[in-house]
């Protein structure tokens, strides 16, 4: 059976290892190394998974390694573990934002086999977003099994580019939280309507459930969809003039914008 290695125990690789096990890949092949006690043995507790604070005993456990640390300690653990454990026939996945494939493979001493795969943390409850992109070294046998690894977790994208990651990140790596945004101004106003804290939120989440199911079920594009909604003069016209008047969706192109920016300067900050 194939073994599977997460080094780091944090957001992305949680939902990820989440996504796995809830989809049933078996527990006891999945090993989570980080030096933090409290959150890999909170993962292993959740999902049966083995764990320890080890990155070279997780190396060597497994046949894929999902990088899942902060894009500034991407070189050290791959450093780590190109000195101290055999790493041929192993392959690199890496869900670092801002760490390019070379980048990753000179740390690694060598021409190792690196996926880059930038998934959102929808990944946990399998509505997932996840763009890949394969170095030359990748076997067709290991973007097959890597790509049914993150098809377990949500929808995947092959990417042309390596530059498309970046572009991934704007466009559904970051943008949970733009979704999260709205809707906790949208549930603030609801508290200060006089609906309860709760009531607030079950409106609100299920309004957003029932639009995205919309958008799912639907054929039509989305404009063509919020016209259907907006009669003229209506309530809701209202509502979207003053958005539309207000700016959001230059906002929202700024707000990405921002995100492709970022991106762009942690790679190079990772030089």
């Amino acid at each position: 059976m194939t073994k599977l290695a997460f080094i780091g125990a944090g957001n992305m690789n949680g939902a990820i290892l989440s996504g796995l096990v809830n989809k049933g890949f078996n527990p006891q092949n999945i090993i989570v190394a980080n030096p933090s006690a409290p959150k890999r043995e909170a993962l292993s507790e959740q999902y049966g998974v083995l764990h320890t604070s080890s990155n070279i005993e997780a190396v060597a456990f497994a046949d894929y390694v999902i990088l899942g640390v902060k894009p500034h300690l991407i070189a050290q653990v791959c450093q780590e573990i190109a000195t101290e454990t055999a790493i041929e026939n192993k392959c690199f996945v890496s869900v670092a934002a801002g760490c390019t494939i070379e980048q990753i493979q000179q740390a690694l001493n060598g021409q190792y086999p690196v996926i880059r795969v930038m998934p959102n943390t929808p990944s946990q409850l399998g509505y997932g977003v996840s763009g890949l992109y394969a170095s030359i070294d990748v076997s067709e046998n290991q973007k097959q099994q890597t790509a049914e690894f993150m098809k377990s977790v949500g929808i995947i994208k092959w990417l042309n580019t390596e530059a498309e990651i970046d572009h991934i990140i704007a466009v559904s790596g970051s943008a949970p939280a733009y979704f999260f945004l709205f809707m906790e101004a949208m549930q603030n106003k609801a508290i200060a309507l006089g609906f309860t804290e709760q009531e607030s939120r079950e409106l609100v989440q299920q309004t957003a459930l029932g639009a995205a199911q919309m958008v799912i079920n639907n054929d039509l594009p989305i404009s063509q969809l919020r016209k259907n909604v907006t009669s003229k003069g209506g309530t809701t016209q209202a509502a979207l003039t003053t958005l539309i008047d207000g700016g959001l969706e230059q906002l929202v192109t700024n707000a990405m914008d921002s995100a492709l920016h970022r991106a762009k300067e942690m790679a190079e900050n990772s030089n």
